[in-house]
């Protein structure tokens, strides 16, 4: 099946480890939030699977997200005018200590 995205933008969340359970619960209602942005094509959000520790896997995250955008230029809206994503940072970013991103683009 041939991927319908022109972009999709993963993101790994590490949260502070002293977050209460609250701001835990409101980090993943905003992750939840931010998923619903009308525009994208796909939006998955999750935690760590339980799959077995193997020396390529990565099970230290908190949360991730991947979004399939419809277009570059979605992608480039929401990175620089979407207010959805303004709100998360803004709301959110106190409670992680660390994120990364890998953008990934098809190769046809």
């Amino acid at each position: 099946m041939p991927n319908q995205a022109a972009l999709i933008h993963n993101v790994y969340f590490w949260l502070r480890k002293d977050l209460t359970p609250w701001e835990r619960e409101h980090f993943e209602s905003e992750l939840t939030l931010l998923a619903q942005t009308s525009y994208l094509a796909h939006a998955f959000i999750g935690k760590p699977a339980a799959t077995e520790v193997r020396p390529v896997t990565d099970h230290s995250f908190d949360y991730s997200t991947s979004f399939h955008f419809k277009s570059m230029a979605d992608h480039e809206f929401y990175q620089k005018d979407c207010p959805d994503h303004a709100r998360f940072v803004a709301n959110c970013k106190p409670f992680f200590e660390r994120v990364v991103v890998y953008d990934v683009a098809p190769l046809t």
